[in-house]
């Protein structure tokens, strides 16, 4: 069932990068929307938010200040909603090793309290934001972000009789996200060095605006308990870097903790329930109830070969340097120069 002008969304996370991206999707979709609820932490962002979307111009817009490690805030945020959006999460690899608990509390702690949530307020769909890192973790953040997803998964097994659907979507880098590779490089790239991490390294690119069609998406053709994979391109580090600097000297530094040369979004292990939807993949539950109702459905899918893995080092398709380029003036820095 897709979002319309009835629709009352709570999304967590919201003053973040891919929080204020739904919020202008959403509105300029549904400028009549109920209800949107931007629930987070940070009292400057949504003040800042609130200068941009004033309340007599966006009535439907709420922000309600929270965390979601308060289960009791969270209750009250969720009142009369009935969709939820779950894109809060602390996200920085270094810091995670160096802070664990601190990402538990908020990445797995935090889920809990969401799904717990949800279940008493009357929601009738979740859909939660995951990581190429949660795939066969090797950090702590990745390692917390496939616990929460197992959490979301398995809240379709507690639901009971509530019309309630759980689901997950899992994408790469987010192109001009906070903290990224490419507004690092853009910044970098005016001191006239860009420094590689590893001469191999690749990593998955989506925009913010694909992110957010795929939630949409999601929250349309979720039966519940699937984790969501895009078809997307990679991009080699290299080639980031001279995109935005051919001119820069690039030393090599080394990989930080944590860090992977090549991310996965579906490991091998995953292909037994892993099935193709056309444009997304979709790691399904082994209980055979999805499968089962995508068959009611008539959902056209086929089933990858077992073994199958997707990976950024061996997916088919890389995006050239002219291309990357492309997308920065695009999605990143309309106003972007060659260094």
């Amino acid at each position: 069932m897709p979002i319309d002008t009835n629709s009352r969304i709570l999304l967590t996370g919201g003053t973040g990068s891919f929080g204020k991206a739904f919020i202008v999707a959403t509105l300029n979709r549904l400028p009549d929307l109920q209800r949107l609820v931007v629930f987070s932490r940070d009292e400057l962002k949504q003040w800042e938010l609130q200068q941009r979307f004033p309340a007599a111009e966006f009535p439907q817009l709420r922000f309600f200040l929270g965390d979601v490690r308060d289960q009791s805030r969270l209750r009250r945020a969720l009142e009369g909603v009935d969709t939820v959006i779950h894109a809060a999460a602390l996200k920085q690899v270094p810091a995670a090793e160096y802070n664990p608990m601190e990402f538990v509390k908020t990445n797995v702690l935090g889920a809990e309290n969401v799904i717990q949530a949800c279940l008493d307020a009357g929601v009738s769909r979740v859909v939660a934001l995951s990581t190429d890192k949660a795939a066969a973790p090797i950090n702590l953040y990745g390692a917390t972000k496939l616990c929460s997803d197992k959490l979301f998964i398995a809240a379709n097994n507690i639901k009971g009789d509530r019309n309630l659907r759980f689901s997950v979507v899992r994408y790469g880098n987010v192109m001009g996200s906070r903290g990224s590779v490419i507004p690092f490089f853009l910044n970098k790239a005016k001191s006239g060095v860009l420094p590689i991490t590893d001469p191999e390294m690749t990593r998955f690119n989506i925009s913010l605006q694909e992110g957010v069609e795929m939630v949409l998406w999601t929250l349309e053709n979720a039966f519940g308990g699937e984790v969501f994979v895009p078809k997307i391109p990679s991009y080699r580090i290299t080639d980031v870097a001279e995109a935005i600097g051919p001119g820069c000297e690039k030393p090599i530094v080394g990989i930080r903790p944590g860090e992977k040369i090549h991310e996965e979004m579906i490991t091998a292990s995953d292909s037994f329930s892993t099935v193709d939807l056309g444009d997304y993949y979709a790691i399904l539950p082994s209980d055979g109830f999805v499968q089962e109702a995508y068959r009611q459905a008539a959902r056209s899918y086929s089933e990858v070969p077992q073994g199958f893995a997707y990976n950024s080092g061996s997916n088919p398709d890389f995006l050239s340097v002219d291309k990357i380029r492309e997308l920065i003036l695009q999605h990143v820095d309309p106003n972007f120069k060659l260094v």
